[in-house]
């Protein structure tokens, strides 16, 4: 059960590890130009890329409280502090995460690059591709399997179609 002051320590965890991806370079990023890893995370916080990684430290939380409250029922408010405690001296790993990205898309994309999908993903136009893009490719993709669809059906009664006319042309005539 989440209430609502469990709520607002979700929330700290997630300010705390905002703060934290603000951090520093990993050693990896060494090769990386300072400049060219800041065009990288301005990029993936444009594309949103690793907002899908938020709710894992809260999702594990739960399943961890859980499983302990199940074990240690008589334990349920000291647990729950326990993990929320525990979870939120994790919190600051985030940023290693968002190094991580940073890193992966600077070695994928010139600095360039990132400044341009960091400049259309902030445009409205971009915001609206990444809220709406997927539900138009999820449409786009029905319209594939109905269009597929069709397009088989047809293709095997021309096939057919003309299989029997070769096999009646071939017949003797009586």
């Amino acid at each position: 059960m989440i209430s609502i002051s469990r709520f607002g320590r979700f929330a700290s965890i997630a300010v705390v590890a905002g703060s934290v991806m603000l951090g520093g370079v990993s050693a990896q990023a060494q090769d990386v130009a300072p400049e060219h890893l800041q065009a990288a995370r301005s990029a993936i916080s444009a594309l949103g890329v690793t907002n899908r990684f938020d709710a894992i430290l809260p999702n594990i939380m739960d399943r961890l409280t859980g499983q302990l409250i199940q074990a240690y029922p008589n334990l349920e408010d000291e647990i729950s502090m326990k993990v929320e405690e525990s979870a939120l001296k994790l919190a600051s790993r985030r940023g290693d995460l968002e190094r991580e990205a940073a890193l992966v898309y600077a070695k994928a994309f010139t600095a360039e690059e990132l400044q341009e999908m960091t400049a259309f993903y902030s445009s409205e136009t971009g915001k609206k591709l990444l809220k709406d893009g997927p539900i138009a490719t999820r449409e786009l993709l029905k319209a594939a399997d109905i269009w597929t669809a069709g397009v088989a059906r047809d293709l095997e009664k021309e096939v057919n179609d003309s299989l029997l006319q070769a096999v009646q042309a071939q017949a003797p005539k009586p």
